[in-house]
C-alpha cells in the first residue's frame, strides 16, 4: 500500500537519464526513480496501530495511522548520508521480471533504519531484512544483449552523495507522496 521512501538529489535523476541512453533491449525502463527504505501493507498498519475491528482502513486513515506509527522510530532517527556507487544487476530477482540493473546505494544510517523499521512491522520475505540492498532500479526484464549490461555495470562516474533530513511515503496507487516526515 505504501513504502517508506529516501527523496532523491537531483544529481541522481541526472545520472540516471546519462545513463538511458545504454539502457536498450529491457522491457521496462524507470522514468521514475525511488530508493525504498521500507514498504508497508495494510496489514502491517493494523498491526502497529492496535485495530481492534476486522474492517480494512480507508487509505487516508491507513495513511495518518501510518504517519502516526512512524513517528517515535523516526524522532531517533538523525539525518543520515547516502550515496550512489556504482551500477549493478540482480539476475535473479525476488520477484518481477529479470535482470534488474540499477544504481547501487551506500549508507549505513538507511540500513539501520531499514532494520529498525523491519523489527516494527516485519520483513518482506526476500527483499527485506537480510535480504534488503538498497538501490534505484533503472531498468528491468527483456532481453538486453549482455554487453549493454556489462557496459552499464562498468559505468564509472564520481559517486553521488547527499544527506537525508526527511523520508517520504509513497503511494504506489498514485504514484505520489502522500506525505513527508523530517528526522
Amino acid at each position: 500500500m505504501f513504502s517508506l521512501n529516501v527523496p532523491l538529489a537531483p544529481a541522481v535523476s541526472r545520472l540516471a537519464t546519462d545513463l538511458h541512453l545504454k539502457r536498450s533491449g529491457f522491457d521496462r525502463v524507470r522514468e521514475r526513480h525511488t530508493l525504498v527504505c521500507k514498504r508497508f501493507g495494510v496489514d502491517d498498519i493494523d498491526a502497529a496501530s492496535s485495530r481492534t475491528d476486522d474492517a480494512t482502513p480507508s487509505k487516508p486513515d491507513a495513511l495518518r495511522a501510518l504517519r502516526r506509527d512512524l513517528r517515535p522510530v523516526l524522532s531517533a532517527t538523525a539525518p543520515f548520508d547516502v550515496a550512489v556507487t556504482g551500477v549493478g544487476v540482480f539476475d535473479d530477482p525476488a520477484s518481477g521480471s529479470r535482470p534488474v540493473v540499477y544504481l547501487a546505494v551506500e549508507s549505513a544510517g538507511l540500513v539501520r533504519l531499514h532494520r529498525r523499521l523491519c523489527d516494527a512491522y516485519g520483513p518482506i520475505p526476500g527483499i527485506e531484512g537480510d535480504d534488503y540492498e538498497p538501490h534505484v532500479t533503472l531498468a528491468r526484464g527483456g532481453s538486453p544483449d549482455p554487453g549493454v549490461v556489462a557496459d552499464l555495470v562498468a559505468s564509472s562516474f564520481e559517486p553521488v552523495r547527499w544527506r537525508v533530513h526527511a523520508l517520504d511515503v509513497y503511494d504506489p496507487d498514485y504514484r505520489e507522496v502522500a506525505a513527508t516526515i523530517d528526522l
